[in-house]
């Protein structure tokens, strides 16, 4: 067995449009957007090979799609189908090997190391791969082989998704020939503002930034960004080889830190303070909802919030300490509320959200002498019973049946999408 890992980046293409396509066979051969077809001003999630090839690209509006390509069928996203989707593919990887490790909704890692003795070389294991996942779900995957995460990665975006095949294998062999003659803009993590840096610097190249000797590299980031660049030199640098020591670790997750929810809204709507009362109990419900659904309370309550009135904008982000840890309603509404109230310049409000920090466990919590907080609570998380086996709109309160409230739209949506 080879002493290096073997690490696949498996990439699904066009993710959300091919699994639309794959549900309607009518829709073969034409060009397919996901996004939302009532709002012309809204954004493109995803395009098939067809409609990029047609001048459709992922972001642009969708009116500026249909003008490009007038053809163009414009499909309302269904984000529960794929995330359920995105999840059935972590099954078919799983089968493969335990060590998978989700980096977005239709990317993965693999580390099939250990499997090469059982199911093959690593490029069979790849077509396996990509044939299972196509007879399944209907969507066709790109595979890209390296002997680390960031191998794999630029494996996939720079050569994988070319390919006929959609498998392609960078080794550190063949970094020189393949990966270092690349514009540095295609190198991981390199943005359009990190271009203009290393071009500056007269980096145009992936390789020129991999033959640098790496302290000759610090010097000129330092020059050209300043004395504190040096992590990010090493960073990049280490990028530029191929390095990268991280592991495929499955079901990645650190410590829960906070717990937040928040809305973009419409500002024309929600310049009165009792309109925007509404929604911030709304935000408030469901952070202590997930809240117990993590089993745990926070000790402090932030609210933060932008506003506009067009030609003036404002915003503000303040918090304040609980007398006790809490995940009970109208304990963090009551805070939230004050600190609104107390923060707001009085312009229409365009974002709002509420966060608790601070967390701790919820199985003990302080007892008050004029209220029983263990019925409270108990109350609570019967109505959580009812929302996660029923739908989130299954119990709401009143206020958010009034024209201001959000609740029952978001309960259709994941993310901001229709499920």
């Amino acid at each position: 067995m080879s002493a290096e890992r073997i690490i696949f980046l498996v990439d699904a293409q066009s993710f959300y449009a091919s699994i639309e396509k794959a549900g309607r066979p009518e829709l073969s051969g034409k060009p397919v957007a996901v996004g939302d077809p009532a709002r012309k001003s809204g954004i493109i999630l995803a395009a098939c090979p067809v409609a990029k090839a047609r001048g459709v690209t992922t972001a642009e509006r969708v009116g500026e799609a249909l003008a490009k390509c007038p053809e163009l069928v414009v499909i309302r996203p269904r984000m529960q189908t794929y995330l359920s989707i995105s999840l059935l593919m972590t099954e078919i990887y799983e089968s493969f090997t335990e060590q998978v490790e989700p980096y977005s909704i239709d990317e993965q890692f693999l580390d099939v190391t250990g499997s090469v003795m059982q199911y093959g070389e690593a490029e069979e294991i790849a077509r396996s791969i990509q044939r299972k996942i196509l007879l399944t779900t209907g969507v066709w995957s790109r595979v890209g082989i390296g002997p680390t995460k960031i191998l794999a990665k630029m494996a996939t975006d720079n050569f994988a998704k070319k390919r006929p095949d959609g498998i392609f294998t960078l080794s550190f062999d063949r970094l020189e020939p393949d990966l270092w003659s690349l514009p540095v803009h295609q190198m991981f993590m390199v943005g359009s503002r990190m271009t203009r840096h290393f071009k500056r610097m007269g980096l145009n190249r992936i390789g020129d930034i991999a033959r640098l000797p790496l302290d000759e590299f610090k010097r000129r980031m330092r020059r050209e960004m300043g004395r504190q660049s040096d992590i990010q030199a090493e960073y990049y640098w280490q990028t530029a080889r191929g390095i990268d020591p991280s592991p495929v670790v499955p079901g990645v997750r650190g410590k829960l830190k906070s717990i937040s929810h928040g809305k973009a809204l419409r500002s024309r709507l929600y310049g009165r303070l009792e309109d925007i009362e509404v929604v911030l109990l709304e935000l408030v419900v469901e952070v202590c909802r997930r809240s117990r659904r993590h089993g745990c309370m926070g000790r402090v309550v932030s609210v933060a919030a932008a506003e506009t009135d067009g030609s003036r904008t404002s915003g503000f982000s303040r918090q304040m300490t609980l007398p006790q840890p809490s995940s009970l309603t109208h304990e963090v509404a009551a805070a939230a509320r004050k600190l609104f109230i107390e923060h707001w310049s009085g312009l229409p409000v365009s974002h709002l959200s509420v966060s608790l920090t601070e967390l701790s466990d919820d199985r003990t919590f302080q007892l008050t002498l004029f209220e029983d907080r263990c019925a409270v609570y108990s109350l609570e998380k019967a109505t959580d019973k009812i929302k996660d086996r029923y739908g989130s709109d299954a119990i709401m309160r009143a206020s958010s049946l009034l024209p201001s409230g959000v609740a029952r739209e978001r309960a259709e949506q994941i993310g901001g999408h229709y499920k």
